[in-house]
């Protein structure tokens, strides 16, 4: 497994070792070990998976506020998206900022590229040290989320006429209206 820093500190993208034949593929998508030793040490305990049936499905930046924070680990099952974090911690040189990647399924390491998307998100079990992504699971009286915005200007890849979103995204909170409980850690 390979690690790459991305333009917001703490958000890495992980990419991990194909090894094909005639049969297919074998990949393994996750090795706690493996993980630690790349200094990552979130503990992941749930696996999640959502499926986008239409091209520019964007899923709103959802996350869990704390106690009940979690880190999200992000891989692509079929198709691409176009994968957003958003640093939300207070004090943080990168407060504010976005930065985004696609990803997708054939280099598996948003916003669907293609027809039909699928993906999987691992959540953990603690507040993360970094900052929040686009995907996250449900814990009630937790569960917060920001959707387009023109303070943040994310540049989603589909006009805005063409995005499709849940009723509940088109109706969430501005980030210049939000009040972050989260605090930047300097290492």
């Amino acid at each position: 497994m390979e690690v790459e820093d991305t333009s917001i500190p703490d958000v890495r993208l992980l990419t991990v070792r194909y090894f094909s034949d005639h049969r297919g593929y074998f990949l393994e998508t996750y090795n706690k070990r493996v993980v630690r030793n790349l200094g990552l040490t979130s503990c992941f305990v749930q696996d999640n998976q959502s499926l986008s049936i239409k091209r520019g499905t964007i899923r709103a930046l959802h996350f869990q506020v704390p106690p009940k924070a979690q880190a999200k680990l992000v891989r692509v099952l079929r198709g691409s998206i176009y994968d957003v974090a958003v640093d939300l911690r207070a004090g943080s040189p990168s407060y504010g900022r976005w930065m985004a990647m696609t990803l997708t399924a054939e280099s598996d390491g948003s916003c669907s590229f293609r027809a039909v998307a699928r993906m999987g998100t691992a959540p953990s079990n603690r507040t993360p040290k970094w900052p929040i992504r686009s995907m996250s699971t449900m814990r009630p009286n937790s569960n917060k989320a920001l959707c387009g915005d023109p303070t943040l200007a994310i540049d989603w890849p589909v006009a805005p006429a063409d995005a499709v979103l849940s009723e509940k995204d088109r109706v969430l909170g501005l980030f210049a209206e939000f009040v972050t409980p989260f605090k930047y850690e300097d290492r």
